[in-house]
Formats: structure tokens, C-alpha cells, sequence
């Protein structure tokens, strides 16, 4: 099994995120505050990127509340804020339950796992032992499955403690949406969703709660989006993808999962009964991989699905048409979008990747259309 580390690189990624939007609705109103709520992954994009460039900018002010995507979609349905953010598709439900939503992918990025084990330089890990471990069937960090899959360390006789999302949560929908393509055993017992009942473990709230938790107690593993593994101080998993690479949630495999995308909804168009197939059409988890035929070169897709981070995933804003501020919230997504917004989440502590164009381009229409 070949190990493969990828090492980001600026200038292709910069290339990757080229793009422009349309204008939307003219100059943003200086002095007003827009409000969002929802996912903590995008958080620090959001507050750290978005909003200040955008209060230069305009002198406008976004205020975001990080409570997990849940409750985005709970306070964007309930018209107590501006936009919402989610890093799952809505739902059926919540698509009746936000009548004339719209859901924007506006941010490339994924969820990972983190863990807590002193003298453990890398830790390798397969989807089906991920969730053989949330299952609580592998409960010590010395199996003999584990070791055989981490050659060269010394892994403690130390008891497992899995740590997960006690909150409506997107990286919980993409962690649990990953484990269900690759363990039957966990499709049937567990599931997918934004909440799912753990069978073992502890639960805090957000992706800083995980955070923290695993890295106050020894034995932990935690599923965390990376921005908070890094600020943490924790190390990342290096998860097996379907080729048989162990990746990370760098930028460039973000980029070479998306690039995979086999078609692109429409987006304006979400509505309970096509919600399922949007939500497949945008799924960045577990992409299949595909080996070249022998004698014959990778193609470009093949090339991708080598290094893609089989937990990649996009984060939605969702707006509404009838909010008070849809001018300005238009302005604010357009601004979030353009290539010089995103190309800033490259690199650094965030981490995030730039959206694939034909993306960029759908985002555009919907946009526009709101």
C-alpha cells in the first residue's frame, strides 16, 4: 500500500480558483449589519476572511453566530438571520421547512479526525477500523488490526476514548455519510445524518468542543474540520482513500475530490423532491477509484482520485428571497465567492481550498437568481 503526502502549492491552487462572479445588486449599504448563523467549520473563514474584508470594503458588518449547521438551517428557516450555513445539503424536511431557500456551495473544505497519543508521530488509518473504533469494537490503540496498519510505531496499551458532535453538525453528516459507504456494518447500525446516536464514546459541542476534548484526554480520537485540529495543536489521521493512499485534508487533495464531481445542479431549483439527487450530485465522500488499465497511462480523473481526501466536502450558505436584506446578502455571497476571497483560505492556519469553476459558475446563476 503506497503512502503518499501532498505538499500544497500556491500557485496552482491560485490557478485552480480563478473566476469572476456577476454583479449582483450594486453598492452594499454602509452602517448595516447582515447576521448569519450555522457551521462551525466555516466559522473561521467567516469571521476571519469574509467579514472584515467585506466591512472594508462596503463598511458593513457580518455578525455569525457558530452553532453548528443544525441550527443554521433552524434560524435561516425561522427568518431570526440573514443567511444560514450548513456543510450538509438541506434535507426534504428542511427544504419544505425553508420555503424558497437556496443553498450555495460557497467553501471547499473537510472534515478530518484528530487524536490524542503521546510519541505517535503518524497515525494510519482505513474507513472500516475508523468504524470498527466508533463502534466499539476495536477499544485499544496496541490492536494487532491498528499496528498492521502503522509499521514503525509504537502504539500504547492505551484505551480508545472516540469523542464526536453532540450538536446538529455537517461534519457529523460527511464523517457518518463516509463511515456508511464504507462499512456496512455502520450503514446498518448507525447511519448518516447531521445526528446520529453514537454507540460509544463522549460527545461535546462544535468542532472547538471536539477539539478540546481530545486533547485533554489521552486515547482520544475526535472528528474535527482541520482549522480546529491545527489550533488545537493536535495531529490529523491520514485516512485511506479508495485507491489505497493514505491522504490528509490538505488543500490540493480537497481540490482533486471536487474535481470529480460528475455533474452540478442547478442550483436554484432545490426543492423537496430533488433534494436526495442534489445532495448526491454535490457528495464529495469516498470518491471511487478507477485503476489504469496496464500499459496505459492515468487519465486526469484517475490522477485525481489518487490523492482525493475521501472526506472532502463543501459548506452551503442558504438564503432566502424574502429577507429583508437580500440585496446585501446577494453582495455578500458574490463577494465571498470571488476568486480573490477564496484564493485567501489557501494555505496558513485556515486551510480551505478554492471552488472548482463549473461550481463558481452555478453559484453564480443562483445567485443572481434570488
Amino acid at each position: 500500500m503506497r503512502i503518499k503526502r501532498f505538499i500544497p502549492m500556491l500557485g496552482l491552487l491560485a490557478a485552480v480558483a480563478a473566476g469572476t462572479l456577476g454583479t449582483t445588486t450594486g453598492t452594499a449599504l454602509a452602517g448595516t449589519t447582515l447576521t448569519g448563523a450555522g457551521s462551525s467549520l466555516v466559522a473561521p473563514f467567516v469571521e476571519n476572511v469574509f467579514d472584515p474584508d467585506f466591512q472594508t470594503k462596503y463598511g458593513t458588518a457580518v455578525t455569525y453566530g457558530s452553532v453548528g449547521s443544525g441550527m443554521g438551517v433552524t434560524d435561516i428557516s425561522g427568518k431570526t438571520v440573514d443567511f444560514g450555513a450548513s456543510d450538509a445539503p438541506l434535507t426534504s424536511a428542511q427544504v419544505t421547512g425553508c420555503t424558497g431557500c437556496v443553498e450555495i456551495p460557497w467553501v471547499l473544505s473537510a472534515t478530518a479526525l484528530d487524536y490524542n497519543l503521546a510519541g505517535v508521530s503518524h497515525l494510519y488509518l482505513t474507513g472500516p477500523v475508523i468504524a470498527e473504533i466508533f463502534l466499539g469494537t476495536i477499544t485499544n490503540w496496541d490492536s494487532p488490526v491498528i499496528a498492521k496498519l502503522n509499521k514503525g510505531e509504537t502504539l500504547p496499551n492505551e484505551t480508545i476514548t472516540p469523542v464526536w458532535r453532540n450538536d446538529s453538525s455537517g461534519d457529523t453528516d460527511v464523517f457518518t455519510s463516509y463511515l456508511s459507504k464504507v462499512s456496512l456494518d455502520w450503514a446498518d447500525k448507525v447511519g448518516s445524518g447531521t445526528s446520529v446516536s453514537f454507540p460509544v464514546g463522549t460527545g461535546a459541542k462544535g468542532n472547538s468542543g471536539v477539539a478540546q476534548v481530545v486533547a485533554n484526554t489521552p486515547g482520544a480520537i475526535g472528528n474535527n474540520s482541520w482549522f480546529y485540529i491545527r489550533e488545537a495543536g493536535l495531529k490529523a489521521v491520514g485516512i485511506e482513500n479508495a485507491a489505497g493512499n493514505y491522504e490528509y485534508p490538505y488543500a490540493p487533495n480537497l481540490v482533486a475530490a471536487a474535481a470529480l464531481l460528475k455533474a452540478t445542479p442547478v442550483l436554484s431549483t432545490l426543492s423537496s423532491s430533488n433534494a436526495t439527487q442534489f445532495a448526491t450530485d454535490l457528495s464529495l465522500v469516498d470518491p471511487l477509484y478507477q485503476k489504469p488499465k496496464k500499459g496505459k497511462k492515468p487519465t486526469t480523473a484517475q490522477k485525481d482520485e489518487q490523492v482525493a481526501y475521501p472526506m472532502s466536502t463543501f459548506s452551503y450558505v442558504i438564503a432566502r428571497p424574502d429577507d429583508a436584506n437580500i440585496a446585501l446578502v446577494k453582495e455578500f455571497i458574490a463577494f465571498a465567492l470571488s476568486s480573490a476571497e477564496q484564493a485567501k483560505g489557501i494555505g496558513g492556519t485556515l486551510q480551505f481550498a478554492p471552488l472548482p469553476a463549473a461550481i463558481v459558475k452555478a453559484d453564480n446563476a443562483a445567485v443572481n437568481s434570488l
